[in-house]
């Protein structure tokens, strides 16, 4: 055999095996090239929690819809009851305290408006049936009779809502929800303790009890 012929054989075989290598270097490891390995497709929540039962998941989302919904109509009626108490109140307590109240739900409506575009709520036009009941009752009141009947009513609201913010913040399945209902406790757990000194201020029974014996 030639050496030429040798040559040409070493330098061909030499090729054979870097093409060899390159292909090897190239494979994933655990071989198959570059197809990934086969997982079975799960469902996923909107959570992300593939093992969520989905009408559980459904649950859930109403119950945020429900609660956003309820925030919205009772932050327009804690506006108009502000505005009502700037109005008609003679105790500048009071006063500050309805002021308070428009800013700050004001303002917690507003970061609240788009989570419940978010989720399909329809914006509510104002404050529920009951809400607006007691605006027609607190209308028809001014000086004493009014601050007593609005401080009565801002306690028990105030009670209800940080039960409802606080639960909503621990239960909430969507991330916005949870965020809005803990920022909004925060802020209405100050209310609550706001306006129960302004009762115990004005010897204002709440809960049936008077504020200075129930606030000891």
């Amino acid at each position: 055999m030639s050496k030429q012929l040798c040559h040409r054989i070493l330098l061909g075989s030499a090729s054979t095996l870097l093409v060899a290598v390159m292909a090897v270097a190239q494979t994933p490891p655990g071989g198959g090239g570059s197809q990934q390995p086969n997982m079975p497709n799960q469902p996923t929540s909107p959570m992300g929690n593939p093992n969520m039962d989905p009408t559980m998941a459904n649950q859930q989302s109403m119950a945020d819809q429900s609660f956003v919904k309820k925030a919205l109509e009772g932050g327009a009626a804690e506006v108009q009851l502000g505005q009502l108490a700037q109005q008609k109140s003679q105790s500048e307590d009071v006063k500050q305290f309805g002021q308070k109240m428009v800013q700050d739900h004001t303002q917690l409506g507003d970061q609240m408006k788009p989570i419940a575009q978010q989720l399909g709520v329809k914006e509510p036009k104002g404050p529920s049936k009951k809400d607006k009941e007691l605006i027609a009752k607190l209308e028809a009141l001014s000086g004493p009779q009014f601050d007593e009947a609005y401080i009565q009513a801002m306690v028990k609201d105030h009670k209800q809502d940080l039960k409802d913010f606080k639960d909503a913040a621990q239960t909430a399945q969507n991330p916005n929800v949870k965020q809005a209902a803990q920022q909004g406790a925060g802020v209405i757990s100050q209310h609550l303790q706001m306006i129960q000194q302004i009762a115990q201020t004005h010897n204002v029974a709440t809960d049936g009890k008077k504020a200075s014996s129930s606030m000891q």
